[in-house]
């Protein structure tokens, strides 16, 4: 890829998972409004930390093999449609369909305007990472580069959950996102020669808190 064709990959990126992407990824907290409600994390570094457990053995790690699938699987209709109907079904609890499901069908609206006739075979319904990969591929980002990208966005989204539940400040956001960069960095660099076989969490904390969060009394999110 030349060098022109690199920077348009990067600016891309960084549109497709700017904050002010319309996904409405703002709502959403993926259980984490009431881990912190129910003092599972109290500061900033057990928000670190859980965050990285996430990526490494959690839902941020599952949603790279499947971005990482979905990216393989541009121009091979049966490979992407089988692993949007997986990314479907591991969404663990009803609150976790609705987030994913969501954010993935308004992505892949918001990404028209980068239209490829690859991606009607995703029209409906797709999971956020495998809509992201799908985009990613037909476009040629560059899969380590996509998965990177992903998950700073991931990351960015808890870390504005948690300054919006009082958990932490600004100053220490940004330190949790300067302290996740070298874990972004391996976990993109394995997911990017990950299989479907490589799929598994065993975050179980975080499951129940997706599952509790759908009865917690005056929520901020949706998730």
């Amino acid at each position: 890829m030349v060098e022109h064709d690199q920077t348009q990959a990067l600016v891309r990126l960084m549109t497709w998972l700017s904050p002010a992407f319309p996904i409405g990824a703002f709502s959403y907290s993926g259980g984490l409004e009431q881990a912190i409600h129910d003092r599972l994390i109290i500061d900033a570094e057990a928000l670190r930390a859980w965050l990285e457990t996430a990526m490494t053995n959690g839902t941020g790690w599952n949603d790279a093999v499947l971005l990482a699938e979905s990216y393989h699987a541009v121009g091979d209709t049966f490979r992407l449609l089988s692993v949007r109907d997986l990314g479907i079904a591991l969404a663990g609890s009803r609150e976790r369909h609705m987030e994913t499901t969501l954010q993935g069908e308004a992505f892949l609206s918001a990404a028209g305007h980068w239209p490829h006739s690859s991606l009607d075979a995703l029209s409906g319904m797709a999971p956020y990472p495998v809509a992201v990969g799908a985009v990613g591929g037909v476009h040629g980002t560059g899969l380590q580069p996509v998965i990177a990208a992903y998950l700073h966005a991931q990351a960015s989204n808890a870390v504005s959950v948690a300054i919006r539940c009082g958990l932490t400040g600004q100053r220490d956001g940004v330190g949790i996102l300067a302290a996740l960069e070298p874990v972004i960095g391996v976990v993109s660099a394995r997911a990017a020669s990950s299989t479907l076989d490589d799929l598994g969490s065993a975050t179980l904390m975080a499951d129940i808190s997706a599952l509790k969060h759908e009865t917690l009394h005056s929520r901020l999110f949706r998730s």
